[in-house]
């Protein structure tokens, strides 16, 4: 029997969705699990799955066109079954729903009071997260009133006729109210929870939405049911993909190419372990199977009686972890990155280091050498020392210097003021001085703010080469590896060598490839040949 799949509502807010593209089109089998299009939302473009198996018998919204939550969007069926009446019984009642929709504002309307809902609070209802889900239960949540919400964060487990899911939230703010507690169950679209500023009264938000929850449902009872030749054949469901499911009562997550590779090899999809996203089997987990491993595998597992006991602790994140995490976040999704990776010969920077650290009561790193070269290179590049604003872009003719320090509760950035300036002595004792009191936490705001570049050096820790976060508003950042012992080639021939691979992150609004790469030409300079940093 033919199902109507209908345009799902993704999230809280979504009232329309655009089918970005179909991975299906009319005629072709679809499995259950299978994705049949990517739709896009008022918050993100996601793939939205099939819960029924069949043939695509008819597509109700092309690629690029938008239409409302719950229309139809797509019908699947018997292969060669007719879907005739049930496209005519789906435009009728399509006709019919201002009608509707006006009956139930004036209910609405007359039922209570009406409640201004102030600027950044927002409602949240409970989710249709399966296509037969009518009512949900909340498992657990994983936020308690008077707790910080940001964007994509897991409110609560919620458990549907299908799977316990877990429900992120589309919004950022306090947690003000909760509408369920733990182990009670509400219709779809009921008050589950009200997000906004910290300390804002929602108690009369609450209790009108209540109100009109519960007039709707009144109303909804009492309509006249339709006569029976204009009720569809099949049963409007509505499909929406699941979120992160704890529990799936034994079904499978299969991309529809693993899936058909997997028929076409004779491969029992319950023998296979997923490696995709949430456990989902994906192309590699198809080729890499290996039906003697599994069957070998399964022997040691019936063999082994587990005697541990899983354990774990949570760790409150501190003010620092949060500050940090909000402002990355905002770096790398704002600041279109791109990275630019260089290798240098430090043969001559080892040998300058050794004449240099044997003068009494002398002592430089490989980094204040760093620092000295950048500070020195950014001066002819200032493009590289500038910063971006909304409105403008300042070109710094002045070199401050970040210094990125790893601390208990996560990294500080001290600043290094007028490091073109300073001698390599100079730059080495303020770096340990920064180290010292940012690990003591003495270090004060304003030695932490106005820095034109940062640097973070992961060398001592033995890492070769990585990639860093710019840290806003500079427009690049330089990643600084271990040096390595190698062979190289050097006029001809390969000898032992000393090298050090480095990473430029630029901005790309300010920081063109050119334009970065001119800047590490002129810094190999300084460290192929350290001698021309004291010149």
């Amino acid at each position: 029997m033919a199902e109507i799949i209908t345009m799902p509502r993704l999230s809280d807010t979504m009232e329309e969705g655009t089918v970005a593209s179909w991975l299906k089109k009319v005629g072709d089998k679809v499995s259950e699990g299978d994705i049949l299009a990517e739709i896009e939302t008022d918050k993100a473009t996601m793939e939205f799955e099939s819960f029924h198996e069949g043939v695509l018998l008819h597509i109700g919204v092309q690629e690029g066109e938008t239409t409302k939550v719950d229309e139809l969007l797509a019908i699947i069926g018997d292969e060669g079954e007719d879907v005739s009446d049930l496209l005519d019984s789906t435009e009728s009642s399509t006709k019919e729903e201002p009608v509707k929709e006006e009956a139930n504002v004036e209910i609405t309307a007359s039922s209570s009071e009406s409640i201004e809902i102030p600027e950044g609070v927002n409602v949240v209802t409970m989710p249709r997260l399966s296509d037969t889900m009518e009512e949900g239960t909340v498992a657990s949540w994983l936020k308690q009133v008077g707790d910080e919400v940001n964007e994509g964060e897991i409110l609560a487990e919620i458990e549907t006729d299908k799977a316990t899911m877990e429900f992120e939230s589309f919004n950022a703010g306090t947690l003000l109210y909760v509408g369920l507690k733990e182990g009670e169950s509400a219709k779809v679209d009921s008050l589950l929870a009200i997000i906004g500023p910290k300390g804002t009264d929602v108690s009369k938000i609450a209790s009108n939405f209540k109100i009109e929850t519960e007039v709707a449902s009144e109303s909804k009872k009492a309509e006249v049911e339709p006569p029976k030749s204009e009720v569809p054949k099949a049963e409007t469901k509505v499909s929406t993909p699941p979120a992160t499911v704890i529990s799936t009562n034994g079904r499978l997550f299969v991309s529809p190419l693993a899936r058909k590779m997997a028929e076409e090899k004779g491969i029992d999809l319950n023998q296979v372990q997923g490696t995709g996203e949430n456990g989902r089997i994906i192309k590699r987990d198809i080729e890499n199977f290996n039906p003697a491993a599994v069957a070998q595998s399964s022997a040691l597992v019936a063999k082994f009686i587990p005697s541990g006991q899983e354990d774990s602790d949570e760790v409150r994140h501190s003010q620092m972890r949060k500050v940090i995490a909000r402002r990355l976040a905002e770096s790398k999704f704002t600041a279109p990155h791109y990275y630019l990776a260089v290798e240098y010969d430090m043969d001559n920077a080892i040998a300058f280091r050794e004449q240099f650290n044997s003068i009494p009561d002398t002592k430089i790193s490989f980094n204040d050498m760093v620092v000295k070269a950048c500070a020195l290179a950014l001066r002819q590049h200032p493009q590289v020392n500038s910063q971006w604003f909304d409105d403008k872009m300042v070109l710094n003719n002045h070199v401050h210097i970040g210094v990125a320090v790893a601390v208990e509760d996560g990294l500080v950035v001290p600043v290094l003021e007028f490091a073109n300036e300073q001698s390599l002595q100079q730059i080495g004792a303020s770096v340990k001085d920064f180290a010292v009191r940012a690990r003591n936490k003495k270090l004060t705001p304003d030695e932490m703010e106005g820095s034109t570049f940062t640097i973070s050096n992961l060398g001592m820790f033995g890492i070769e080469s990585f990639t860093s976060i710019i840290n806003q508003p500079n427009s690049a950042i330089l990643s600084v590896g271990t040096i390595v012992q190698k062979p190289v080639v050097k006029n001809g021939q390969v000898v032992v060598g000393n090298t050090m691979k480095l990473t430029l992150a630029c901005d790309h609004r300010t920081v063109d490839g050119v334009t970065g790469s001119e800047f590490l030409q002129t810094l190999q300079g300084y460290l192929e040949n350290p001698v021309t940093m004291l010149v």
